[in-house]
């Protein structure tokens, strides 16, 4: 190489530079423009119809043949004039003229590379539609439109896999077991079969874990262990393998899927085999299979994650690591690349710039192999990459990147690896044109074009400020790949990452070595297993390594934020970083800006608990409870001190609740208490769990439904936290904090005996052993809700679970000196299914809803916050309001949303006060309707217009002092109600008087005690 080097590698400690030595000069973007133009092309005609499709090839077919012709006359015409300016004009009648040479604004050249990039256009739009005409042809797509029963003979075509179980409601729908195939015979009805072609997408419905009391058709029974076959037997369904199945065909979710029908198979019963699949998936799946027993004794995370790393099977990943990779930006370490090829092609070649030199490393070398045997080699591992690994978009854009460049390789041509980027991009849309609206390839693409484009020139800009050149190039490809894969990501999650370079620097320290270590267990595992186990174990630490760095980066507080979703939230991320990219150059070329802005870094991600107060205002100073916006279900936190919270439920997301105590700042969990075992109120529990001191699980009597109550027992187990049962009369106390339990009552307990120890104290609700509530007695899980009466800093909140009307008058007869309350959690989010009288006697000052934006149930239900405000009742809810804090005490009462103090205005008679609207989260519309800024709650009048008031319009009762007017919620002790004591808490010496029924506020059997905080190491 001669001259002066460019800016690219000016810096580079090596002769050959940073990258390629071959990209000195403007990049080759010959090929891109065909390449895009083929993606367009197939995007637009995936989604229109085959008429028009034609008709606009044709139209460009014509365009495309004027350019060709006049790029054919353009180049004539540049050949005479390039023997000399002037030449003599013979082609009119008369005495020579000179003819002058005239400039063009288009060249031969342009009007070659426009006839180019239509005919890609037409190319891959024509490819586009007979592929989606495959999808339309045959009798499946109008079979599915009537939901008919079919048999079908299918080719599997893709590994199957679990989906993750959701909540709907108040249950855990069971994972299904999907994958892809191919109908090749379909058998309506009516008899008639049909050979077809047709992409479909299989569902095989899985019966829930631990439901034993559903029984299977003809009442027969499956257990345990042959549900666990049947599902091995779907799992293992390797892709080429045809069976036969009968099953409902029902339409894709849209009409652009690359399915014709979604067919749904009950699996009650293995699948039937019509077909072995062929030597080369067996192959492929003996060695997968292989490499997950090899992994079977390591540790859980990598266990799970290495299988993924070296071939993309994640069947192992649990949903919380998941969540972590996802939250980290490292999912492109589950997802197969190129780098995983560029790992396996390294020990052949070495490093890429000394491929085709003498000086070459790798095993090629060694080995004595030419450029072309090494060329070929190296295709035959590309190949197998891809078998193994399975054909998903990035594993094709990586084997097709990698063909290329061994094909410049073996014949000695220059290589340039962003033309090879084209040409793979244009040769898959043209093989494949569904990949044109995967945006898994589109993330690929994009990746492996910053890293070509962005990185080189970044890592030259870090050089020159005398950043080591190895750090320069990590930083510059982890901070080019996240910036142009930001606004995608921002699509398809509505999030932004703040973590995603750091933790993709730390983890790319163990990525190699997990990686060449993972994949010689995967050769050897067939041959000896002892080995391939040796080598799994050492692949296991950087496994877990790479896992540790996940889970860290995602328990940070700041760690994603929430943006805009869709392509405008899209479009409005990618135009921020064309906006910080030249701000960030400026940036560093200040020291104490970068010091400043590393440090606003640092303090967005952590996010102490007193700055984000003094930025945000969240969580308030002073507050007692906290309803956690945690979607369709209940969450609720009581402050007892510096980090300290009673949990009442988790909700049914472990992300929700977790960041919901995260913002508070809640480290230590003395006692959770789950009120039933419903999803929707039980699902968050690992996330309540995660990184927190929890000294004990309290749960409901009735073990219903089994699989929910299973899921809390064994993680419960897993962190190591007992589980103790609520018992009525319970009575606990944990510094500001006491409560007592109300509901559900006490089980009949059998007769001991005589010679037997009897139970532990009734009142003790440690007793592990406590029999399980009378299923007879409690209508369902609801009406088994642990009902909680809580005392904190003068306020009295009622906390009722999901009891439905039945559980609510019962609960009001087993308590009747029940009086009025300050803070009330509306039962089963609001629902319609309400007891007047209860409402009627409890006439909160402020009621608390916790429902889901846009559940499919109407919570909360409109006549209910009637009801709730005709009481006088301020209502919050978190669909609208999101997380609701409650402040103050008795004689002030107050609510902020979202960091913004709810003050309504003041209320009037309950026959003339006018019905607010519903409230808003913060910043858009204050909670509880009216104008954002200070509302302020008065005191209202009760009982019947003219009976027993004084001046004012305040009733005297029984020597009641008169009712005065406060700011916040409405003032306290409205409705003297004698019966009801907030005296101090019971101490061990109150008894219950034989006979006498349970007493809000009085003396019965129950237990005080402080509630110890353990030591257990932040299960």
């Amino acid at each position: 190489m001669t001259g002066a080097r460019t800016t690219v590698h000016a810096t580079a400690p090596s002769p050959h530079g940073s990258s390629d030595p071959h990209q000195e000069g403007p990049a080759d973007l010959r090929l891109v423009g065909p390449a895009l133009a083929a993606w367009a092309g197939a995007v637009i005609s995936l989604g229109a119809p085959g008429g028009g499709v034609t008709a606009v090839c044709g139209v460009a077919v014509a365009f495309a043949l004027v350019a060709w012709r006049m790029a054919v006359v353009r180049r004539r015409a540049e050949g005479c004039a390039s023997a000399g300016d002037e030449q003599p004009d013979t082609t009119r009648p008369g005495p020579p003229r000179l003819r002058l040479r005239s400039p063009h604004r288009w060249s031969s050249g342009a009007f070659l590379a426009l006839a180019a990039v239509l005919l890609c256009a037409v190319a891959g739009a024509a490819s586009a539609a007979l592929h989606a005409s495959d999808v339309r042809r045959g009798p499946l797509p109008a079979l599915a439109e009537h939901y008919a029963t079919v048999k079908a003979e299918l080719v599997v075509t893709g590994d199957p896999r679990l989906t993750r179980p959701k909540v709907r409601g108040s249950q855990r729908t069971p994972p299904v077991l999907v994958f892809t195939a191919d109908a090749v015979r379909v058998t309506a009805s009516d008899g008639a079969v049909t050979a077809v072609r047709t992409p479909v997408l299989v569902v095989v419905q899985q019966h829930g874990r631990g439901d034993e009391s559903r029984g299977m058709e003809g009442g027969q029974r499956r257990g345990p262990e042959a549900r666990e076959g049947l599902s091995s037997a779907w799992r293992g369904l390797l892709p080429s393998t045809r069976i036969r199945v009968a099953a409902r065909a029902a339409p894709p979710l849209s009409s652009a899927d690359q399915v014709a029908a979604v067919l749904r198979v009950p699996g009650t019963e293995p699948p039937v085999g019509a077909g072995a699949p062929s030597p080369l998936q067996r192959l492929a799946g003996h060695l997968r299979a292989g490499l997950r027993e090899a992994t079977d004794g390591l540790r859980p995370d990598a266990r799970a994650l290495l299988p993924g790393l070296v071939v993309g099977d994640t069947s192992r990943v649990p949903p919380d690591l998941d969540d972590a990779f996802r939250a980290s930006d490292l999912t492109h370490l589950l997802a197969v690349s190129g780098s995983n090829l560029t790992i396996v092609l390294a020990l052949l070649i070495g490093p890429p710039h000394l491929a085709t030199r003498a000086e070459r490393r790798g095993l090629a070398p060694r080995l004595g192999l030419s450029l072309r045997g090494t060329a070929l080699i190296g295709g035959t591992l590309a190949l197998a990459f891809v078998v193994v690994c399975r054909p998903d978009p990035s594993v094709l854009r990586a084997a097709a990147c990698g063909l290329i460049t061994l094909l410049a390789i073996g014949t000695g041509r220059r290589r340039s690896l962003l033309p090879a980027l084209a040409a793979a991009v244009l040769l898959l849309v043209l093989y494949d044109p569904w990949l044109a609206r995967s945006y898994g390839f589109l993330l690929s693409v994009l990746a492996t074009g910053a890293l070509l484009l962005l990185a080189p020139r970044w890592s030259a800009a870090l050089q020159r400020r005398r950043v080591p050149p190895r750090i320069a190039e990590v930083i510059a490809a982890a901070a080019a790949a996240q910036a142009v894969c930001a606004p995608v990501v921002a699509v398809l999650a509505a999030r932004v990452g703040l973590v995603a370079v750091p933790c993709n620097l730390l983890a790319e320290l163990a990525v190699a070595p997990a990686t060449v270590l993972g994949f010689a267990a995967l050769a050897l595992a067939p041959l000896a297993m002892p080995v391939a186990q040796g080598l799994a174990w050492c692949a296991g630490w950087p496994a877990v390594w790479i896992a540790g760095v996940a889970r860290t980066g995602a328990a940070l507080p700041g760690a994603e934020f929430e943006w805009p979703d869709g392509w405008a939230g899209g479009l409005m991320l990618a135009a921020a970083t064309v906006v910080l990219v030249p701000v960030v150059r400026r940036v560093l070329r200040r020291p104490w800006l970068c010091v400043l802005c590393a440090l606003a870094v640092i303090l967005a991600v952590c996010r102490p608990a007193p700055f984000t107060r003094v930025l945000t205002g969240w969580p308030p100073p002073g507050w007692r409870a906290v309803v956690c916006d945690v979607g369709q279900g209940d969450g609720l936190v009581l402050a007892a001190g510096d980090g300290t919270a009673l949990v009442v439920d988790t909700g049914p997301e472990p992300h929700a609740i977790d960041r919901c105590l995260t913002d508070l700042g809640i480290r230590r969990i003395p006692l959770l208490v789950l009120t039933h075992f419903h999803a929707d109120h039980v699902d968050g529990l690992p996330g309540a769990l995660r990184g927190r001191a929890v000294g004990a699980i309290e749960t409901t009597t009735l073990q219903d439904p089994p699989g929910q109550a299973q899921f809390v027992r064994g993680t419960a187990a897993a962190a190591r936290v007992p589980i103790v049962r609520a018992e009525p009369g319970e009575r606990r106390r944990l510094g500001p904090l006491t409560w007592e339990v109300l509901w559900p009552p006490a089980p009949p307990i059998p007769p001991t005996p005589p010679g037997l120890p009897g139970p532990g104290s009734p009142g003790d609700p440690t007793v592990p052993d406590s029999p399980p509530a009378d299923p007879d007695a409690l209508d369902g899980p609801n009406d088994a809700s642990v009902t909680l009466l809580v005392r904190t800093g003068g306020l009295t909140l009622l906390l009722l679970g999901d009891l439905e009307p039945p559980a609510q008058r019962a609960l009001l007869a087993a308590h009747p000196e029940l009086g009025d309350v300050d803070v009330l959690k509306v039962a089963h989010h609001g629902s319609a299914y309400q007891d007047p009288p209860l409402l009627h006697r409890l006439a909160p000052r402020l009621a608390l809803i916790s429902c889901g934006t846009g559940n499919p149930y109407g919570h909360p239900a409109p006549r209910t916050i009637a009801a709730l405000r005709a009481q006088g009742a301020r209502v919050l809810r978190t669909d609208t309001d999101g997380s609701i804090a409650v402040l103050g005490t008795t004689a002030r009462l107050s609510a902020m949303v979202n960091g913004h103090r709810s003050q309504p205005g003041p209320a009037d008679d309950r026959r003339s006060r006018p019905r607010p609207a519903e409230g808003r989260r913060a910043g858009s519309r204050p909670a509880g309707g009216g104008p954002l800024g200070r509302r302020r709650v008065g005191c209202r009048r009760v009982g019947r217009p003219g009976a027993g008031r004084r001046r004012g319009g305040y009733r005297r009762a029984g020597g009641c002092r008169p009712l005065a007017c406060r700011v916040g919620i409405r003032g306290p002790g409205r409705r003297c109600s004698r019966a009801r004591s907030r005296g101090p808490p019971v101490d061990g010496r109150c008894r219950q008087r034989a006979g006498s029924p349970p007493a809000v506020g009085r003396c019965r059997r129950a237990t005080t005690s402080e509630m110890p905080v353990p030591d257990n190491g932040g299960a």
